[in-house]
């Protein structure tokens, strides 16, 4: 086993991921309302000044928390078959959104942010434009390869991609099943795919 001390940039990013770790499991425990940097600080044994070096808000570090588990544990994954990719990343996001601890988090925040809109706008910046960005690069790599029909905008795809899980996971009563996910997946596909053209 080697003696060689890990490196400071190491140490950081360690210490990032058990604070965001830290931060989903208290929000898990105690909701958004109940939430707090002194509580964070007390469970992960730092001062309350290590937090805000990274984060400037309670709203800041849960936002990054959820990206973070977005971007490590939900990312897409690249198998050369943009539908299939899709459908797998659906799936998982699916399942996260509809229970514990993303779920109840996610509405919280979204239900604090209708009436605070800098933390409407922290949710846009760090977590939904994150989550639209992936959707995009994947997609936009499918068009490079041929998957996608080459002369498309798929901004707004990606746009309807992601709000159709949001929806269904926020305001609607019906489920985010492996039928719905095909069903969406059928209509992006008639619209942007070459298959069949």
């Amino acid at each position: 086993m080697s003696d060689t001390p890990a490196s400071p940039r190491r140490r950081g990013a360690a210490r990032t991921e058990e604070l965001l770790r830290v931060t989903l499991d208290l929000a898990a425990e105690s909701g958004y309302a109940g939430l707090s940097i002194e509580a964070v600080s007390r469970r992960a044994g730092v001062g309350k000044h290590t937090i805000y070096r990274r984060w400037p808000s309670k709203a800041a570090l849960l936002l990054d928390a959820l990206n973070h588990v977005w971007t490590s544990d939900l990312d897409y994954r690249d198998t050369g078959d943009i539908r299939g990719d899709l459908r797998e990343q659906f799936i998982r996001s699916g399942s996260a959104l509809s229970q514990p601890p993303i779920g109840p988090i996610y509405r919280a925040v979204i239900a604090e942010a209708q009436a605070d809109s800098a933390l409407r706008a922290t949710l846009h910046e760090r977590f939904l434009a994150t989550v639209e960005r992936s959707t995009l690069d994947r997609i936009t790599r499918a068009q490079g390869t041929g998957e996608l029909v080459a002369d498309a905008n798929l901004e707004f795809a990606a746009e309807v991609l992601c709000g159709t899980l949001y929806y269904r996971s926020l305001l609607s009563t019906r489920p985010i099943d492996e039928t719905t996910i095909d069903s969406l997946l059928d209509m992006f596909m008639a619209a942007y795919g070459t298959t069949g053209r």
